[in-house]
């Protein structure tokens, strides 16, 4: 058994890794992941016991504290009980010795073998991890990056040893050979502890049982490797995630906010966070349980910022919308699909209190709203389909962007110019006086646009609810909204509710995905997921027309009497 108790170095005084707690058994595989300088390598080299700086705590194997260990003892067990695949090949192979050399030496420092034993164990190793028996006697500058990977992994191996680390063990590999590395290693490696140190999801996903995510030297999440990549609690989780180019993924790219930054006080994720708040600056969050994994943040993980439960509106005997549930978490985009009249933007306008009758509840950040709530107002703000039904014609650019400002009526007029001139500066349009004093019929579509989604933005929402915002508009200005609306959301951490009747545009921009049929939810998860197994006729017709790009939308007439799935949950 391995166990680490409280570990923490030092490099230079500097905190580099603290109060890590870790336990793995034979058999069991662990990935840490973050970003570079979260402390992975530094934890492999600890179990190792080759870490420079200070240390303090315990890494236990069977029962002994490597860290207290005389440097002889140490030395007895790396390479032997206890194995490391370093990252970087070039240095961890000796460039005066071939590949047979390297390994037999391995074995007889330890086992003590003659040379011909010796020498018969090398074979079998090189056999076993697929190196054709006429490169065993080449020098590591005639070995290929895949090559020189399948030594390291046969001198790890050597000695048969307990525990093995793994440091970026397919860094720099092609794809194919890279699949061909996870494969051998979860062949060669079901019986041992092992830890691997990496940045890349898929090898997490392919080789670990559990998985850690690293920042600033601590746990931020811990738990089931399916569980943090399938559903993250953490937002810096959520972050790393988003920014892996995975095939299962549909959602553009996006990344963490701000840079990582050593030594800061509270969390030390804080200062890219989105959704922090004041203790978050002072005191740093302990790791506590949640569900089936730790999450260390002061507001239980990523937070919930709008509910709907039961939402149902209708029109005399018509039912519009019927029996809702919708949860949008904080960073999350939620896309609405629906044909015209399937109860889209009914729910939008629900949800902003335009309608004073409504069964259901609606809560922001858990507490039930009512209608004529300011500080709903505040923090939920819709951008319309068309500018014109947010925008008046009789407004200029800052009387329209700045009249949210003058109904709160808590700043001066200079602040508010002020903030009017920052937020037009977020939606790249200009705030110079020629810009700010034209009117509407001055602007084009799409800066149009721009300004109904600056007058949205400018009380700082957390919730943007946008109607078919770009439904009008040519495909490049389209594209152009939507980029900006999903860097505002790296940035601010928004959540946007995106109503839509084009699935492919949904695809591109949204965490979850909800298919609204007759004012029901007939389908809703993660995009990948629905887009890559959708279980509804609905939605598979809809992800037809759109791969061939016809116009001839389906019905949801058609499925009025079809069985629902997943009702009503998002």
């Amino acid at each position: 058994m391995l166990e680490i108790r409280d570990l923490n170095v030092f490099y230079n005084h500097q905190p580099v890794l603290q109060n890590f707690n870790l336990t793995l058994r034979q058999g069991e595989t662990l990935s840490v992941i973050g970003e570079s300088g979260a402390g992975k390598t530094t934890l492999g080299l600890s179990i190792m016991g080759l870490v420079k700086g200070k240390c303090t705590g315990q890494v236990l194997f069977n029962g002994a504290n490597i860290l207290d260990l005389p440097e002889k003892n140490r030395r007895s067990l790396r390479g032997n009980k206890l194995a490391m695949v370093f990252q970087n090949v070039e240095d961890a192979l000796h460039p005066l010795y071939t590949a047979m050399d390297q390994v037999v030496e391995s074995i007889m420092v330890h086992r003590k073998n003659n040379k011909a034993e010796a020498f018969s164990r090398a074979r079998e190793l090189f056999n076993s991890v697929g190196l054709k028996s006429d490169r065993t006697g080449a020098y590591p500058h005639q070995l290929s990056g895949g090559e020189k990977q399948r030594v390291l992994i046969a001198m790890a191996l050597a000695n048969d040893p307990a525990v093995v680390v793994l440091d970026e063990p397919t860094a720099s590999l092609d794809a194919l050979t890279k699949a061909e590395i996870i494969n051998l290693l979860r062949d060669k490696l079901q019986d041992k502890i092992v830890l691997i140190v990496t940045h890349d999801i898929s090898v997490a996903a392919s080789l670990s049982d559990k998985m850690v995510v690293l920042y600033g030297g601590r746990v931020l999440e811990a738990g089931p490797t399916p569980d943090l990549l399938g559903l993250p609690r953490h937002p810096y989780t959520r972050g790393l995630l988003r920014a892996y180019p995975g095939m299962n993924s549909t959602k553009d790219l996006q990344g963490i906010p701000g840079r990582f930054l050593r030594g800061v006080e509270g969390c030390p994720f804080h200062t890219r966070c989105t959704q922090k708040i004041n203790i978050c600056t002072r005191e740093i969050p302990l790791p506590t349980e949640a569900g089936s994994r730790l999450v260390a943040c002061h507001r239980g993980g990523i937070i919930p910022q709008l509910e709907l439960k039961e939402v149902g509106k209708s029109y005399g005997r018509l039912q519009a919308v019927q029996n809702v549930n919708l949860t949008l978490y904080e960073g999350e985009t939620v896309a609405l699909v629906g044909e015209s009249g399937s109860g889209k933007t009914t729910l939008a306008k629900t949800i902003m209190g335009l309608f004073k009758d409504y069964a259901g509840e609606i809560l922001l950040e858990g507490q039930k709203q009512s209608a004529g709530d300011k500080t709903f107002y505040e923090n939920v703000q819709m951008i319309f389909q068309n500018p014109g039904e947010s925008i008046s014609h009789h407004m200029n650019v800052l009387q329209a962007v700045k009249e949210p400002l003058d109904i709160r009526n808590n700043e001066g007029e200079e602040e508010k110019l002020a903030r009017v001139k920052r937020v037009l500066d977020e939606v790249e349009l200009p705030s110079d006086d020629a810009f700010l004093y034209h009117y509407p019929h001055h602007l084009s579509g799409g800066e149009a646009q721009r300004v109904a989604i600056a007058r949205a933005l400018v009380l700082n929402p957390r919730v943007l609810v946008a109607d078919e915002p770009t439904s009008a508009l040519d495909a490049s200005v389209q594209a152009k909204i939507l980029k900006l609306l999903l860097n505002l959301q790296e940035k601010r951490g928004l959540a946007i509710l995106l109503i839509t009747h084009d699935i492919a545009l949904a695809k591109k921009v949204s965490d979850k995905l909800a298919v609204m049929v007759q004012g029901r939810i007939v389908e809703a998860g993660p995009a990948g997921e629905v887009i890559n197994n959708p279980r509804h006729d609905f939605t598979k017709r809809l992800l037809a027309l759109a791969s061939t790009g016809t116009n001839n939308r389906p019905s949801g007439l058609e499925y009025g009497k079809k069985p629902i799935l997943k009702e009503g949950v998002v």
